[in-house]
């Protein structure tokens, strides 16, 4: 599935040549685009690691203050689509002291919108690998003698390269594929100048040009990450990982939990005030409650559709890069991230190809539709997978196999129930982006029927934002709860208080080793 649109492109370039292509993407124009996507890129990735490392650490491994909530909220502006805040900032601009003129658009405003909704993809894997890491080599660290900061560069933040890695890297593709935002705050990258080609153009060789360009700059993106998220990975123990001791901040603990507030207020406090403001202006809104409830269920079943059918093949794939790593299973790994970084609108295109050569029964149906997702989404499942049958300790498959266990029973058995946490939080997180999708919703819902994507998108092109607010607020409501679930699933779970315990102090649990007391260690130093 995630080969189909690279295939369709390929055939097309194929029947227009290569000089033709090459014709095409030389050019000033491309230049710039490229300039800018890739750019844009690396501002909002850049941002989204500062922001998302700095949140998670602080809500997990510091003494900021009430960190379980921040915890929760810090991951709900996954569930605001990014058109979405796009178009409630832009509702609000005449309302913001620092937009001239109520102009909040460009390349600045971009990556603002984008940072805001995109970091939650590192802060989430950061704080749950944070959260599962042994804090036993951080106690002996500052037993002989680092410094807390120095303990968290070299020690901690080592531990958790490859969720860093992983999530800059879902940061990038996603800012790379995204069409809503930069439309409406009207920023030329490749994903607009394709559905620019398109829609209004109907130059379908220039679309599947760029589209191209855009796939070679993605296996560029995906060499760089290479092998650093999988460098470094650790296995927790099986009878589990106590929680670290809290930091800390001193006079910089007020300070950091100020930083976490103005990142919650910018990235959700701006929605909310802009959709009750707009729904308090009740203009045109009559008809619109009415038609909530079709466009809501549109919504619902295509994507839980689309979520069952991700997991079902991402399954295999997670496993495989988990338990056997190799060229091959890296090879199959990265060709999903490539569909991931195209635009909805091309995924959307090469479906519908499909759908009228070779799968016409399922042209004009919710299924094609799933298929979509599925393909743009496999990624978020396979990651998910992977990550959880990375936590999995291989001794126990192993132990399983040395009993006389067959390997489909030793899946079954063993594998299947290590994975069954990632597999539920990769499904509610493929829900919640196949919820959220437009491109590919416009071109392939079957006739008739409405998302509260596609609703809301129709409103806010023509300035109806009054109309467009219930449709947005009905969609981060019903996203928000598998974003809850996805943080749920994440076992975030906020630093122990408190001294260290002294020898003999509490009860040693079975199987997980405590770590030398720091001050005892001082005292009978030589």
């Amino acid at each position: 599935m995630a080969l189909v649109p690279l295939v369709y492109l390929l055939l097309r370039t194929a029947q227009e040549g290569l000089p033709a292509w090459w014709e095409l993407v030389t050019t000033e124009r491309v230049a710039r685009l490229t300039a800018t996507s890739l750019l844009l890129a690396a501002v909002v990735t850049s941002a989204c690691v500062v922001i998302g490392v700095g949140a998670a650490w602080l809500v997990t491994r510091s003494d900021v203050p009430g960190r379980a909530p921040l915890a929760v909220l810090l991951a709900l502006p996954l569930a605001v689509p990014s058109y979405v805040a796009a178009f409630t900032w832009v509702s609000v601009s005449d309302l913001l002291p620092f937009v001239q003129a109520g102009r909040f658009e460009g390349f600045v405003a971009a990556a603002v919108v984008l940072t805001l909704y995109t970091y939650p993809y590192v802060y989430l894997p950061v704080a749950a690998a944070l959260a599962r890491v042994d804090p036993s080599q951080e106690e002996v660290a500052r037993s002989l003698g680092r410094g807390p900061w120095d303990t968290v560069l070299s020690v901690t933040l080592p531990q958790v390269r490859p969720a860093i890695a992983g999530g800059g890297l879902l940061a990038a593709l996603y800012v790379l594929s995204d069409f809503g935002a930069v439309s409406i705050l009207r920023l030329d990258t490749f994903t607009r100048a394709i559905f620019t080609a398109l829609s209004t153009g109907f130059n379908r060789s220039m679309a599947v040009s760029l589209a191209v360009l855009l796939v070679l700059l993605t296996v560029v993106i995906l060499y760089g990450e290479g092998i650093s998220r999988r460098a470094g990975a650790r296995y927790t123990s099986p009878s589990g990982v106590r929680p670290a001791r809290a930091l800390g901040l001193g006079a910089w603990r007020w300070p950091g939990f100020a930083g976490i507030v103005a990142v919650l207020v910018a990235a959700l406090g701006v929605p909310a005030a802009s959709l009750a403001r707009w729904i308090g202006a009740g203009t045109s809104t009559d008809q619109v409650w009415d038609r909530l409830g079709d466009a809501a269920w549109g919504s619902l079943t295509a994507s839980l559709l689309g979520a069952g059918l991700t997991m079902l093949l991402a399954l295999p794939l997670g496993v495989l890069a988990a338990r056997h790593p190799g060229r091959l299973s890296a090879l199959l790994e990265r060709t999903a991230y490539l569909a991931h970084a195209l635009p909805g609108v091309v995924v959307g295109l090469s479906l519908v190809s499909l759908g009228v050569t070779l799968l016409l029964p399922l042209y004009q149906t919710t299924a094609l539709l799933a298929l979509a997702y599925a393909t743009l989404f496999l990624p978020l499942g396979v990651a998910a997978v992977a990550g959880a049958a990375a936590q999995a300790p291989p001794s126990l498959e192993e132990a399983a196999q040395s009993l006389g266990t067959t390997p489909a029973a030793v899946f079954r058995r063993v594998t299947l129930p290590l994975t069954l946490p990632g597999l539920g939080a990769g499904a509610a997180l493929v829900f919640l982006t196949a919820m959220k999708e437009l491109p590919a919703t416009l071109l392939l819902r079957p006739t008739g029927m409405d998302t509260l994507a596609t609703r809301l998108w129709g409103a806010t092109g023509v300035g109806r934002y009054a109309e467009a607010a219930p449709y947005a607020l009905v969609l981060v409501a019903l996203a928000a709860i598998p974003t809850w679930v996805v943080v749920r699933r994440t076992g975030i779970v906020p630093a122990v208080t408190g001294p260290v315990p002294r020898a003999g102090a509490a009860r040693r649990r079975p199987g997980v080793r405590r770590a030398p007391d720091p001050d005892l260690v001082r005292d009978v130093a030589p």
